[in-house]
């Protein structure tokens, strides 16, 4: 894998830009997808302490704490992944690319003083019943040494030999765009036969509609499909919609990790704004469920051993 190392962290409104402008030609199709060989570093990455603060405000974290957010690495790493994703020799459209999953795994508490070194790379392309997935890994290093990994999964949607032989039952089923667009922010559904036990009621969060907004500001992130009403009917939604990663933070700030620390989540359903949604937990488990009991996001935490 060829390594490029940056000298600082790239924008991300123009790669944004680019990536919406090389979509239309980019059509993923079923095999024949090559992962980018690429493996992008950036050394002496130093927090800067406002914006972590404004982070932590958005995310229910208490603000100055000596460590990070365990989700925290992953916005310092998102503008190299974004580099990636929107690059000409990453196969997928980046417009339409659904986030499914993200794993963390957090060797040892990370001081919002250090200095760290950042990796990421796209690991593999896998084929998914609703199309292609691409997992990214991001690696943060202090002193020499892996402290904290992330492996998020990427979504491209497009005909597979799995839905084309549904195609004469669908057929006759209209869907709005919004709708469309919802099934297309959704994860997998359960297991056929599985039934999911519904985790009790913690809190309940009453979501503004500049959350979007918020975050963006905060964490760099300011795809339009999180800002505006009128930007999120672009991507056929008639709200705008909450960050997958906000509500993954805003979950672990409530629930609590330890220092040493394994985290998965499922984003299943987009979150509208404004809305009102309720954190559930027990144990190691949590989720986020809105009007109707619709699940919008599940995850776990569990200390490492």
């Amino acid at each position: 894998m060829h390594t490029q190392t940056l000298a600082a962290s790239p924008a991300l409104t123009p790669l944004l830009a680019r990536g919406a402008l090389l979509s239309p030609f980019k059509r993923p199709r079923r095999g024949g997808a090559v992962t980018p060989p690429t493996r992008l570093v950036l050394p002496g990455v130093r927090i800067d302490l406002a914006k972590l603060a404004a982070y932590e405000r958005v995310c229910g974290y208490g603000v100055g704490a000596d460590a990070l957010p365990v989700t925290y690495p992953h916005v310092l790493g998102f503008p190299l992944a974004m580099r990636l994703m929107s690059a000409r020799a990453f196969p997928l459209p980046l417009l339409g690319l659904v986030h499914t999953t993200v794993e963390i795994v957090q060797r040892e508490a990370l001081p919002a003083t250090g200095e760290y070194e950042l990796h990421v790379y796209v690991e593999g392309l896998a084929p998914h019943r609703r199309g292609t997935e691409a997992t990214l890994v991001t690696e943060a290093r202090g002193g020499g040494s892996l402290v904290w990994e992330s492996r998020s999964t990427y979504l491209a949607r497009h005909r597979t030999s799995q839905t084309s032989h549904r195609t004469s039952q669908t057929s006759q089923t209209s869907q709005t765009p919004q709708t469309s667009s919802a099934k297309a922010h959704a994860g997998p559904p359960p297991p056929p036969g599985e039934v999911r036990k519904t985790l009790p009621a913690m809190a309940e969060w009453r979501l503004g509609g500049d959350l979007g907004q918020r975050y963006g500001a905060a964490s760099g992130d300011r795809n339009p499909i999180h800002l505006y009403p009128l930007t999120a009917r672009l991507f056929g939604f008639r709200r705008p919609i909450a960050h997958g990663m906000w509500s993954v933070a805003r979950c672990l700030a409530e629930h609590g990790v330890p220092e040493a620390v394994y985290v998965k989540a499922e984003f299943r359903a987009p979150v509208l704004l404004p809305g009102v949604v309720t954190y559930a937990a027990k144990g190691g488990a949590f989720e986020l469920r809105g009007e109707g009991e619709r699940v919008h996001l599940t995850g776990e935490v569990r200390p490492l051993a």
